[in-house]
């Protein structure tokens, strides 16, 4: 039995050893790619991404991660950030 294994991944990314922006790009186009290729109707949990964002894999179930590895929810993926185009919009929501 190997110490720490069949626990949940963490379900954020370790953001101080990845560039997020490379990291999330990476997932999304995975993710999307399986989804459009894929004739399954088990949605996927998320990626898995390896340290140097150079390969990963879509996974079903939360996964044990290898110390280079780095797990992307499918939440995580799909979010589209809402923040107001108008920088005023962004001032009127913070004081009132």
């Amino acid at each position: 039995m190997i110490a720490g294994a069949g626990g949940n991944a963490s379900l954020t990314p370790r953001w101080d050893r990845v560039d997020s922006r490379r990291l999330i790009a990476l997932a999304r186009k995975i993710y999307f790619q399986h989804l459009s290729e894929s004739t399954h109707s088990i949605e996927p949990c998320g990626v898995v991404v390896n340290i140097n964002l150079n390969e990963g894999r879509v996974v079903i179930d939360a996964p044990t991660l290898l110390p280079d590895e780095q797990f992307i929810s499918a939440e995580l993926i799909s979010r589209r950030l809402r923040r107001p185009r108008n920088p005023k919009d962004r001032l009127r929501g913070q004081g009132s």
